[in-house]
């Protein structure tokens, strides 16, 4: 990768008020990930020896969120420049080569877009600037370039003249910058522009008096990305969406309609996974070769074995482990469960805490009761055995190999292998009672109705 030590500063101090949120803007999610989360996983390939969150004051979250890495705090908010500055005494004793100047509202940005950056500052160039070119340049710093591609300035959109504000390559406002002139050019920064602000960019013309060189790196605008309403947070999923259904069509899945598969940060996909119309995995999904999750389901930590038919809507809860061939139909939920290779629940059923052996085929309205108001209790079922329709497990029990469970059963105890077990009330027929039983009722009935009138 790079030569020599990076540290890197994540500048997350922003209240993020058109967020209209009580949560750290940094913190809120694209893909089941915080923002920031997803600009510390960029970092993650490139070795960073430091990396120090800038945040605002009354941050604990930010801060319990970004640990183990130090956290800085900018009181007062008085620029990037002095933002940046914050993080001074975090960095110190590392004495990087480059630092690296991120944004915590950035969660589009790349790795290898990054390493760009690494690559020039080892070229040779004091600092590097990352672009990108937009027909929509409002409210943009705008690079100035010389014809050999250096960078002389970045001017902010409320001081540019006409002539610049024409120009479309922009500022994302991240930077590598040479970790030895980092501070001795802050400290040089003033405020003297339209906010009143020590401006970051000022690094430029600093640098570029003392006959430093600086170098672009030019980037996708969706990648840079800057998100601060919760409109931007939708158009920075959407984007990442589109990215991430792109790559698992390539990668061997067939989505039917991948405008309406969501998925998470972390999401496992195999190959020849059918996926089909709106399915929503949440974080922690794994779903092994050859897999078909039909419509409407909608699965968050867990994992789904080879060949296995999940759906239509069907819910895979935090815990749910299937191993190969395991069948899930419409309206099940399995919890905090092991389905053994081959099990079958195909209808209306409740799995919960529950271990099912290899080959067991669970009925049409089966419900584990694992909560008894208070703790939750394990269910056992072995190998090969039927569990029929509308049964109540109350756990905890074990159910042995082989064993049939009659339907409408209650079991409250252990079942042995091989056994057929019926736990039902008898059954109870009173001969010529219905139609008088009828005619009673039509008479309440129509009382009822006598009385309302």
């Amino acid at each position: 990768m790079n030569t020599g030590e990076t540290a890197a500063v994540i500048l997350a101090a922003g209240k993020g008020t058109r967020m209209n949120s009580n949560l750290p803007k940094a913190l809120h999610p694209v893909a089941g990930r915080s923002m920031v989360g997803h600009v510390l996983a960029a970092l993650e390939p490139l070795d960073i020896c430091r990396v120090v969150v800038v945040a605002g004051p009354d941050m604990k979250v930010l801060e319990e969120a970004v640990a183990p890495h130090p956290t800085a705090i900018q009181t007062v908010q008085k620029g990037t420049a002095h933002a940046v500055n914050s993080a001074r005494d975090a960095l110190s004793g590392t004495d990087p080569e480059t630092v690296l100047i991120l944004y915590g509202d950035t969660p589009l940005i790349q790795t290898d877009t990054l390493q760009d950056m690494l690559d020039q500052r080892a070229a040779g160039a004091s600092i590097v600037v990352l672009g990108f070119r937009t027909d929509d340049t409002e409210g943009y710093g705008r690079v100035i370039c010389d014809q050999d591609g250096n960078v002389n300035a970045i001017v902010e959109d409320r001081d540019a003249t006409a002539g610049q504000k024409s120009i479309d390559l922009c500022n994302s406002g991240v930077m590598a910058v040479d970790g030895n002139i980092l501070f001795p050019l802050l400290d040089q920064v003033g405020n003297d522009n339209a906010k009143n602000e020590y401006y970051l960019t000022d690094l430029i013309e600093l640098a570029r008096s003392k006959g430093l060189r600086c170098r672009l790196v030019e980037a996708d605008a969706d990648e840079l990305m800057g998100v601060d309403s919760r409109l931007a947070l939708a158009e920075a999923e959407a984007v990442w969406q589109c990215d991430r259904r792109e790559r698992a069509l390539e990668e061997g899945a067939t989505l039917i309609d991948p405008d309406t598969v969501w998925f998470s940060y972390d999401t496992v996909i195999g190959r020849d996974v059918t996926i089909g119309p709106n399915v929503v995995f949440g974080p922690g999904v794994t779903i092994e070769d050859d897999v078909e999750i039909e419509a409407f389901c909608h699965i968050s930590e867990a994992s789904v074995g080879r060949g296995g038919h999940i759906g239509p809507f069907a819910r895979l809860r935090p815990g749910a482990r299937l191993d190969a061939d395991v069948h899930i139909g419409n309206f099940v939920e399995v919890k905090n469960s092991v389905l053994g290779k081959g099990v079958k629940a195909n209808h209306l059923t409740y799995i919960g805490d529950s271990d099912i052996g290899a080959g067991t085929n669970v009925g049409a309205g089966t419900i584990t009761c694992n909560y008894d108001g208070y703790n939750k209790h394990r269910t056992v079922i072995g190998k090969a055995a039927f569990i029929g329709s509308n049964t109540a497990i109350v756990a905890p029990v074990r159910i042995g190999d082989g064993a049939i469970i009659g339907a409408g059963s209650t079991v409250v105890r252990d079942v042995p292998c091989g056994a057929l077990t019926i736990g039902r009330g008898e059954q109870v027929d009173l001969p010529d009672r219905a139609e008088p039983m009828r005619e009673r009722l039509a008479a309440e009935k129509k009382e009822r109705a006598k009385d309302k009138g």
